[in-house]
């Protein structure tokens, strides 16, 4: 299962390769990946994000119902279990690397 969330724009991150920006999930801010509605959003759009990319710009009455529905679903409460999986994923790509692979035979 697919699950989008909508959020808030609250800011736009300058001097990036791809577009990103800070969207607030009714209090949570997260860095979020807008290439894919680049040049169609700006600060206080919505937009609907799903694994840290915002995939499509909603208007505020359509962020507010589908909210409404993901709250009702009991959906809200995993927003931390995503969150600490998206950190964590995050962590992994920061590791150093290990070196280049090692050389002769394992027999």
């Amino acid at each position: 299962m697919c699950l989008g969330i909508p959020g808030k724009i609250i800011a736009l991150r300058e001097g990036t390769a791809l577009a990103t920006g800070i969207v607030d999930f009714g209090g949570a801010q997260r860095d979020v990946c807008l290439a894919y509605v680049d040049g169609q959003v700006a600060v206080g759009d919505y937009v609907v994000v799903h694994v840290g990319f915002a995939i499509s710009k909603i208007d505020e009455e359509e962020a507010r119902k589908t909210y409404a529905v993901l709250e009702a679903m009991s959906e809200l409460g995993d927003l931390d279990l995503i969150r600490e999986g998206a950190e964590s994923l995050v962590d992994l790509q920061n590791l150093p690397s290990a070196g280049p692979p090692p050389t002769g035979s394992l027999a």
